[in-house]
Order: structure tokens, then C-alpha cells, then sequence
């Protein structure tokens, strides 16, 4: 456990390192904000006006939303596994008394910290400065559900960005093209740029089918009071689900992977 809280305290240091990445992250996602901060507000000029199914208060508490949820879940350091593979730095590591997967689960931590702690700053002063209504969800059942999502979000996310780094493995030179894929995927169907539900029912239906929604849209669902109690449990059953059914099919390619694995550049 020692060794691991060293890789947490190293990684937090390490952000600091590179600090223009880390600036034009939390600038992409404030930006990201004031975007869909005045996109929903001018639809919402009416204060009485609901519109499927959100009044102003939820929809903007949706859009500040993101900002803190899609901080802690979407922040990431595994995106360099890739690169490890490609590489053959991964050597480096299975020759090490450290799990890989847990080393990198822990940096992820890091990363989800110091972003959640910008997050937060960044939401107080875009709130001070707007002054927009929020819905404060003050039922202690549904905020115990809601951190619970949020946990299971932040697992699923770690799966599926190792899931797409095992890519590198039969194909070296194309480390980063699975990555970035995913990167786009997931700001649509995770819900990053609109609510979901505003989408015809097929569509949702098709969207629902995947871990994706899991990701940041139902958390926030469940936080609005937009789905029901019993619904919400059953969204974190089936991001439960997702989550072993991921980590076996990482179990798998992983293990494949490494009867792949050339160590190229080593």
C-alpha cells in the first residue's frame, strides 16, 4: 500500500511538470461550459419554461455539473499506456514488484484530484460570475446513490481507456489513433455536450445499450432527481455490469496482448 501512495504523491507533483497540458485542459473545459452555460440559458430566457422535461435550474445545474463530474471521471493519466506498449517501456514495469493496472489506477487518482480541485474553484467563481439558478439535491439516499455512480464511472473509464491502449500491441505504430477515438465517442454518448434524454427514444435506446451514458449522464440523472430511486439503482447495476464485463474482456486482450508483445525499442 506504502509503494502505491509514493506513485500517488510523485504523480500529484508530476502534474505540475507539465503545466501548459494541464492549463489547456482546465481552459478546454471552462470554455466547454460557458458554451453550453449560454447555449441552454438563452433557450431557458423564461424562467417557467421546461423543456424536456428540465426547467432552467436542472438544466444548468446539468451543465455545472459536468464540469465537476466530468473532472474527476474524465481526467486521466492511463492515456500514456500506449505509448509504454509502443515503445517497450512496458518491460520496465513487468519486470517491477508493482501491479500495472493498479500503478496506474493510482496516477489516475492523482490526476482526478488536482483536477477536482480546480473544478471545484472553477465552479465557484463561472458561479459568482453567472449567478444561474442550482438545484441542490438534498435527499441523503440519492447523493449516496449519486457518489456511488460517479465511483463506478471513474472504473468504467479506467477499463475502456486501457481496453483501446492494448491496440499498440498487434499494431505499434498506431498508438494513439484507438485513444483518440474513444476521446470522441465518449463526449457525445457520454452525455458531455447535451443531456441524452433530448434525443428521439431509438437513438437513446441504441445510446443506453453501451457503458458510455454511464460515464457522466446518468450520474447527473440520478443527482437532478430525474430518474427515479429504483431507476437509479438499476443504472448502477448495470454500470456495475459493465464494469466486470470490461474487466474481462481487459483480462483477455491484455493477456493476449503480452503473447503480442515485442518490446519494441528495447
Amino acid at each position: 500500500m506504502s509503494k502505491y501512495l509514493a506513485v500517488f504523491k510523485i504523480s500529484f507533483a508530476q502534474e505540475f511538470v507539465y503545466r501548459l497540458n494541464f492549463i489547456m485542459w482546465r481552459v478546454r473545459n471552462v470554455l466547454q461550459i460557458f458554451l453550453i452555460f449560454f447555449l441552454w440559458d438563452s433557450i431557458f430566457a423564461d424562467p417557467g419554461r421546461v423543456v424536456f422535461g428540465y426547467d432552467r435550474a436542472k438544466i444548468l445545474t446539468y451543465v455545472f455539473g459536468l464540469l465537476i463530474v466530468r473532472s474527476i471521471v474524465l481526467s486521466t493519466r492511463t492515456i500514456d499506456v500506449p505509448g509504454d506498449i509502443s515503445n517497450g517501456d512496458l518491460t520496465n514495469y513487468l519486470l517491477k514488484p508493482v501491479n500495472y493496472f493498479k500503478y496506474w489506477f493510482t496516477r489516475d487518482l492523482s490526476s482526478k484530484a488536482l483536477n477536482l480541485i480546480f473544478a471545484a474553484l472553477e465552479a465557484m467563481l463561472i458561479y459568482f460570475l453567472l449567478r444561474p439558478p442550482f438545484f441542490f439535491q438534498q435527499n441523503p439516499a440519492i447523493l449516496l446513490l449519486f457518489f456511488l455512480a460517479v465511483f463506478l464511472a471513474v472504473v468504467l473509464y479506467f477499463l475502456m481507456i486501457f481496453i483501446f491502449s492494448t491496440f499498440p500491441f498487434w499494431y505499434p505504430e498506431q498508438a494513439w489513433g484507438s485513444i483518440f477515438l474513444l476521446f470522441i465517442f465518449t463526449e457525445f454518448l457520454a452525455g458531455g455536450a447535451f443531456p441524452l434524454d433530448i434525443l428521439p427514444p431509438l437513438a437513446q435506446k441504441v445510446i443506453y445499450s453501451t457503458p458510455f451514458p454511464y460515464l457522466l449522464f446518468m450520474p447527473l440523472q440520478i443527482y437532478l432527481g430525474k430518474i427515479s430511486f429504483l431507476v437509479g439503482v438499476k443504472a448502477v447495476l448495470i454500470a456495475s455490469l459493465w464494469v466486470g464485463i470490461l474487466a474481462l474482456i481487459l483480462k483477455l486482450l491484455w493477456s493476449f496482448g503480452l503473447k503480442a508483445y515485442r518490446a519494441e525499442g528495447r
